[in-house]
């Protein structure tokens, strides 16, 4: 079992939790860590923040255009085609 301790700037408070990733990813992780000079707690905790970001961005997004179909804010994909080769 690898842990990590998740920390985000020097203000926030950090908490410590475990999991179990394969042996390759660690091993990429070490390698990656040397390679930069930072540790592999800090690529860990800087690769799920960026997950965390782009699926917030996502999950936001799908809610968004969910919303508009809702409202009927929606147009026909003839129109699109019609928009996008007349650019």
């Amino acid at each position: 079992m690898y842990y990590i301790v998740i920390q985000k700037g020097n203000n926030m408070a950090s908490e410590q939790f475990s999991m179990r990733i394969p042996k390759e990813t660690k091993q990429k992780l070490e390698e990656l860590a040397q390679a930069t000079g930072r540790s592999k707690a800090y690529l860990a905790n800087e690769a799920i923040d960026r997950y965390v970001e782009i699926e917030e961005w996502h999950i936001k997004a799908v809610q968004e255009g969910l919303r508009a179909v809702e409202e009927g804010r929606v147009i026909s994909h003839e129109e699109v085609k019609r928009k996008w080769l007349n650019k």
